[in-house]
């Protein structure tokens, strides 16, 4: 079966989330420069990051089949958390989150016959976690290459006192805004 879109990610999370709807992908990674520019608002640094993956993916890959792009990013206050670069890093950000409401931002790129963008943003508030807590985690190895040092659908999911908005948008791919972008392009995600 042909895959109904390319995914500009190498996200298992985010191939699971679109079989979640019921769609086939072809995962198709990029890598870009993803310094944030001075002074960049969070909701405008994610949204280019997504729009910047899914152009270079169509700069690769040429017409043909819709690709889809999506960054997140962690916010508190007006500071981007990214993935961390060692532990010193990591226990920084899950300190800096620790009793703290925040915002998972995700961005959504479609390129098709249109180009179509949506933005997620979601609240989530930790519980206080000590540093025993931050040391174990760290140990599981899941903080590496999550935005935030976290991750919401796995072992991180202890730290998370409440959440207000899109679960499926601060695990990577928020997909209420997905399928109507999809639907724009006549990709359709219900049952039939």
């Amino acid at each position: 079966m042909t895959a109904a879109i390319i995914l500009a990610s190498a996200s298992p999370r985010r191939v699971e989330l679109l079989k979640q709807i019921h769609l086939v992908c072809d995962a198709h990674p990029v890598f870009i420069d993803e310094t944030p520019r001075e002074n960049e608002q969070p909701e405008l640094y994610v949204t280019r990051m997504a729009e910047e993956k899914s152009a270079a993916c169509r700069a690769q890959l040429g017409a043909g089949r819709p690709i889809l792009a999506a960054d997140t990013c962690v916010v508190i206050g007006q500071r981007i958390l990214g993935k961390p670069v060692n532990y010193t890093d990591a226990y920084e950000m899950l300190s800096l989150l620790s009793g703290q409401t925040h915002q998972v931002m995700t961005a959504v790129s479609l390129r098709g016959r249109l180009h179509s963008r949506a933005l997620s943003v979601t609240q989530v508030t930790f519980r206080a976690i000590n540093e025993a807590e931050i040391d174990a985690y760290w140990r599981t190895g899941e903080p590496l290459d999550k935005a935030g040092s976290y991750a919401i659908q796995g072992q991180g999911a202890i730290f998370v006192a409440s959440l207000q908005g899109s679960f499926s948008g601060v695990v990577g791919l928020p997909l209420f805004e997905t399928a109507q972008l999809l639907a724009k392009e006549g990709i359709n995600t219900q049952y039939e």
